[in-house]
């Protein structure tokens, strides 16, 4: 079908979307309706080896590459964009962990995340900004046993359901900006942490909330990376979660088109099938042609990262396009069902689910730098 996938990821593909179609996608609106992650789904899905297929055997994973957990993000994404957030969060934290955990406090986690019983939030964004480091406040102080955690995180994905998060606080000064940020992992049951939850638009069932640290202190072997340089180390692993996100909407969108090309022809009008109108079949023809070829950037990003070839600018591409693409390419196949799509249902929860990743994760204005800075160098784009 195309240069980035070989027999053998097809058939991995076909294998979970078998999967996602009997156990994921008949909870989707119930789910949606509860906001509670199915913790069982999620063993489900780890004794599939669909949690981080990329991580090395010793870790737990397959070691199966990039590509292998991009086709398998698709499929479940296809049937529950929050369901997949679980190998989300997992494989950019485990990446994290892999990299820059110290090997006895990071092993038994991953071991969790990839068996689907444990969930790993990332905690960045602050009330103050996200994607600004400069403007990072949590307060990390060490002492001779540990770090001690004040500040407040908010806007993170499953605060109030993940076991662990990676927090980024601030070592250093303000004037050091991201050269003053250090993560640690943080197990969500230590004292001092409290969370909330907010009643968001979609994405529901994983959610999304604040996180508080009250003299939290977690042992000096809990930190990722170096000192000082958790911002600029781990945030690395950025490159490889955009080029999945990507997938992951275009997913939903191939989901909502496939519907909406069935619906108009069989849907009757004037004594033809809704498709003999051109001005029903050009506009879906048009975001066909865009979701395939989107869906074809994000390959190329998650083959350049199996590589290990740059691929910065690719997945900053996919961040930006492919969020934006799919809300718009749903919208419009909702508006082919008429009333029939806008009543709460399977299209209408697709929509909102896809709305977030326009501004989780990086804003397409962020991402937009990113590449500007790839292409003309970071001092001719220094903001």
């Amino acid at each position: 079908m195309n240069p980035y996938l070989n027999d053998d990821l097809m058939t991995l593909a076909a294998s979970v979307r078998r999967f996602a179609e009997a156990r994921v996608a008949p909870g989707f609106l119930e789910r949606d309706r509860t906001r509670v992650l199915d913790r069982g789904l999620m063993r489900e899905m780890g004794a599939m080896g669909l949690i981080a297929p990329e991580l090395p055997e010793p870790l737990g994973g397959q070691g199966l590459g990039c590509l292998a957990a991009g086709v398998v993000h698709e499929e479940l994404a296809r049937a529950d964009l929050s369901m997949s957030y679980v190998p989300l969060l997992a494989s950019l934290n485990a990446q994290i962990l892999a990299a820059h955990g110290q090997p006895d406090v990071a092993r038994p986690w991953l071991q969790k995340m990839v068996a689907g019983e444990a969930l790993c939030a990332i905690a960045l964004t602050e009330p103050r900004g996200g994607s600004d480091a400069a403007s990072l406040r949590l307060r990390i102080e060490g002492d001779a046993e540990s770090y001690v955690l004040n500040g407040e995180k908010t806007s993170i994905s499953a605060a109030d359901q993940c076991d662990i998060a990676v927090v980024f606080g601030r070592t250093g000064t303000v004037e050091s900006g991201a050269h003053g940020v250090t993560a640690v992992l943080v197990p969500m049951d230590l004292p001092g942490i409290t969370r909330s939850r907010f009643d968001c638009h979609g994405q529901r069932a994983i959610g999304r909330g604040s996180l508080f640290f009250d003299n939290v202190r977690v042992p000096l072997s809990h930190r990722l990376g170096d000192e000082n340089q958790g911002f600029v180390q781990v945030m690395q692993g950025f490159d490889y979660s955009r080029a999945l996100i990507g997938l992951q909407v275009l997913a939903v969108a191939r989901a909502a088109l496939d519907d909406a090309w069935q619906y108009v022809t069989q849907r009757q009008a004037f004594g033809k099938p809704l498709s003999a109108f051109q001005g029903v079949s050009h506009p879906l023809a048009d975001f066909d042609t865009q979701v395939s070829a989107a869906r074809l950037l994000c390959l190329q990003a998650l083959w350049l990262k199996d590589q290990g070839k740059p691929h910065s600018a690719e997945a900053a591409m996919c961040k930006w396009w492919a969020p934006k693409l799919a809300y718009d390419c749903i919208h419009q196949c909702l508006l082919m069902f008429g009333h029939g799509g806008y009543d709460r249902g399977v299209m209408e929860q697709r929509l909102r689910d896809v709305l977030g990743f326009q501004i989780g994760d990086g804003t397409a204005q962020i991402m937009k730098t990113i590449i500007a800075r790839d292409r003309a160098g970071r001092q001719a784009v220094p903001a």
